[in-house]
């Protein structure tokens, strides 16, 4: 069985028994209906913290208190970003070596990271306004133009294209790792963060491997329907698009906000 960089959907993730009756196999159409309640959930839970930070500020003597009702909002939205976070982490964690636990921790792993995803987003959004819809048109843009060339064939998931992707990603996953323990310390990479020409270059790279990796997932997913997995394997398959997902919106809004930044 192919190979996919997603660390969520790799061969040992769909190594199970092939022997189930009709209507107990994984399937394509079902695992786009999981996705569908995924991203449903992702949306709501989003919504409901973006709607927290981002509502209407209260008029006192006449005067709209913008900057210190949102301060406020944020600050009390923290708490339901951190659990989204750190909880969002745990549940992924679980699902990835609990797969048949999927039905139930994928549908928690999305309503967490719906929480995070509204807040960070609620953030650059009072930075740069109008880019949260930039990068949610751009996102799901790339998921449409990837998947018609993936079924057309204009794009091929061969043995190369698939080790090329797999080590451009964990290539990237060490650099964050690094990034991420300096932080720790006061330092940091700022190529990362830099809205210079080279850092927006990078941000161009990263955002090209994490729309690949879509690729990637699109062909293990039909290999392992074809395949005959287990019916419980749609939330899995739909918990791993997710996670690619996720990551491609959130390259998006930070590319996003260097381009902003350079105007």
């Amino acid at each position: 069985m192919m190979r996919s960089s997603n660390p969520i959907l790799n061969p040992k993730g769909f190594a199970a028994d092939r022997t189930y009756g009709a209507g107990e196999s994984m399937t394509i159409q079902g695992t786009v209906n999981k996705t569908f309640v995924l991203l449903a959930l992702v949306v709501l839970t989003a919504s409901y913290v973006w709607g927290k930070v981002m509502q209407p500020a209260p008029v006192l003597d006449g005067f709209e208190q913008y900057g210190q009702s949102q301060s406020t909002a944020m600050q009390n939205v923290g708490p339901l970003m951190m659990l989204g976070v750190f909880g969002g982490f745990i549940a992924a964690i679980v699902t990835a070596f609990k797969k048949e636990w999927a039905p139930i921790t994928a549908p928690i792993y999305a309503g967490l990271e719906g929480l995070a995803l509204g807040g960070i987003s609620a953030i650059f959004e009072a930075s740069y306004p109008g880019i949260v819809m930039q990068a949610v048109a751009l996102t799901f843009g790339t998921l449409f133009c990837l998947l018609v060339a993936y079924k057309t064939g204009l794009v091929q998931v061969t043995a190369k294209f698939r080790m090329g992707v797999f080590a451009a990603t964990g290539a990237i996953a060490l650099v964050y790792l690094v990034n991420m323990i300096m932080g720790f310390f006061g330092g940091g990479i700022s190529m990362l963060s830099s809205s210079s020409p080279l850092g927006i270059g990078i941000s161009l790279v990263i955002v090209g491997i994490a729309a690949l990796n879509l690729v990637l997932d699109f062909d293990f997913i039909e290999q392992a329907s074809s395949a005959g997995m287990p019916k419980y394997m749609e939330w899995y398959g739909a918990f791993g698009l997710m996670v690619t997902l996720v990551w491609l919106y959130m390259e998006m809004l930070r590319l996003l906000a260097k381009m902003n930044n350079r105007r």
